[in-house]
Order: C-alpha cells, then structure tokens, then sequence
C-alpha cells in the first residue's frame, strides 16, 4: 500500500516536481510562495510541466495499443455484434481513441457508412472524447483513483444508455442519405512492424501536443487565476456544494468552450481546492469534452436536427445526473 502510494504521489503527481518549482519560485525568482503572485507562478509552472509530461507518455502508449485497431479492424469487430453488446463494445472502443469530439466525428462517418448500427456508433461517439484512457491517469493525478475509475465507469454507462435510447428511437432516417451512401474502401489491416508502431505513436504525440498546447496553457492559466485571485466566497456563492443549481450552472458553463480533457483538468483542481463539489467540477469538464460548439455544428453537417436534438438531451441530462451522483456521494469515493 505504501508502495502504491509513494508511486501514485510521485509518477502521477509529480510531488517532486512540485518541490523543483518551489525551490526555483522562491530561491530564483524571489517570490513568496504564500503571496498571490508566487502561488499563481508556481501553480502555471508546475501544472504546465506535469501535464505536458503525462500527456507526451500517456498518448504514446495509447496509440501503441490503438495502432492495432485500425477503423478496418474496428469496424469488422463491431459488425459482427449486435444489441447492448455492441453498444458496451462500442463505447469501449471509444475509450482507445485519445481523440477530441472533433477528431471522432470523422470516424463516426465511417462506421455508420460502413452499416453499422446507429447507436453503437453514437455510443462510440460519445465515449471517445469523454472517457479515454489517458482520462483515467490524468484525473487521478488530481482526484485520487477511486474518483478516476467512477469517472471512467459512469461515463461509460452514459455512452453505452444514449446509444441505446438512440438505437430504440430508430433515429436512423434522421442520418444524412450522402453519408449512407459514401463509399468505403475495405482493406485489410495494415502489418506494422513495431518500429512502424513506434514512429506512429511519436508521430500521434506530436499532433495531439499541437493541437492541445494552447488549451492547457489557457486552462493551467485559468487555473492559477481561479486558484490564488478569485475570492473562495465568490465561488462558493455561485457553485458551493449546498447550492442545488451549481450542477447546471457548471454544465451551462462548459457548453460553450472547447477544449481536451487535458485543458480541464487545472480549471477542475483550482475549482475543487475552492470548495466546489466534485459532481459539479465533473459535470463542467464532461460539457467541455463532449459538448462543444464546433463538435455540435460538424455533426449537425451529417445528422438532421432532431437526431442531433437527441444526442444532446441525453447526453446533457446524463451528465447533469453523474454530476447530481458525484455530489451526493462524494464521500464514499475520498
């Protein structure tokens, strides 16, 4: 246990890493770290180091495991399924898929071309921004496993419930007719030597790092605002735990940004270190991933409104009661 904890507190939060940045905040910049200006120094410093190292490692070996699930191999597992089975399956797969909400609508295309069962893809489509396995380190560097793992698991259940509501409303006419109709080049699966798995996954880390850079840096920036200048009565007045409406009011305020989990993430520890609810902070960062603008206005390109209406009443009620969840029994998971 003690093994676990020492290495949970040290690969997963950096708490050495934290101690390099005090020593370089108070001994060379001269800054108090109890000052307002030295917290906020060190709070961007250390969180920006910590995250770009996790995520670098992280995307790497996840896209090791992905390079042996092309959307070929995906789409031939899944065809083969039907019913809840294929739903669960789908959304699993979503889980190896370290993309943002953008990044899977193309896939999304491919696997409904392909026939596939339209909840099975939109539980696919629901589980790969929300709950990649780089998800699952990332949180628990900041909210401790138990909190990570009932993330992971809840978010499954939502993708696996709206594909399948999806599915019962036999929503299929509302699809598009020129993406059923889009052709498919069925090739067999690609033999990578590990070398080619090597330069994949680097070269996969090298994209995910381009297009997520500046959200974490807005987001750590954010952070250290919330963190060290924002007063806690403030937030506590909008978003406190006793507050009935701070649940929505997190999920209305994630609805119009955009960003990765990994730009979340410091918004979601300087919110929790203030005092909101662990539901509330979840439900924030679940409406950033899986609800933003762009992804809404590139699936509105390929589904009709009513499909689409759907797709975001269940998922935004799903999270607003993982949210609810999270809040009410938060103590059994700290």
């Amino acid at each position: 246990m003690e093994v676990f904890k020492w290495m949970n507190d040290q690969l997963l939060r950096m708490d050495w890493l934290s101690g390099l940045v005090r020593l370089l905040v108070e001994n060379v910049f001269g800054l108090d770290m109890a000052s307002r200006v030295g917290g906020s120094v060190h709070f961007f410093i250390y969180d920006v180091i910590k995250i770009f190292i996790l995520l670098s490692v992280l995307i790497f070996a996840i896209s090791w495991i992905q390079s042996y699930f092309p959307p070929e191999r995906t789409r031939a597992i899944l065809g083969r399924m039907r019913g809840i089975k294929a739903n669960i399956v789908g959304a699993l797969l979503g889980t190896i898929t370290p993309f943002c909400s953008c990044s899977s609508i193309p896939i999304f295309i491919g696997f409904t071309s392909a026939g596939l069962p339209t909840g099975v893809t939109f539980s696919f489509l629901i589980s790969s921004p929300l709950v990649d396995l780089a998800s699952v380190i990332l949180l628990a560097s900041i909210f401790d496993w138990p909190i990570a793992l009932a993330y992971v698991g809840l978010g499954l259940v939502l993708a696996v419930v709206g594909g399948t509501l999806i599915s019962s409303a036999k929503m299929e006419k509302h699809i598009e007719e020129f993406v059923l109709k889009t052709k498919i080049l069925d090739l067999p699966p690609e033999q990578l030597s590990q070398r080619d798995r090597m330069n994949y996954a680097r070269e996969q880390v090298a994209d995910v790092v381009r297009r997520v850079w500046l959200f974490i840096l807005t987001g750590v920036g954010v952070g250290a605002l919330i963190h060290n200048w924002i007063p806690e009565s403030m937030i506590a007045a909008l978003l406190g735990k006793d507050n009935w409406w701070s649940v929505i009011v997190g999920v209305l305020a994630g609805l119009p940004m955009y960003a990765d989990i990994f730009g979340t993430l410091p918004i979601a520890e300087a919110l929790v270190n203030k005092g909101v609810g662990i539901g509330t902070v979840l439900a924030f960062m679940m409406a950033v991933t899986a609800l933003s603008p762009p992804s809404l206005i590139m699936l509105k390109k390929v589904v009709r409104t009513p499909l689409l209406a759907t797709f975001f009443g269940i998922v935004t009620v799903g999270i607003i009661l993982i949210g609810y969840f999270f809040n009410a029994f938060a103590h059994l998971f700290i």
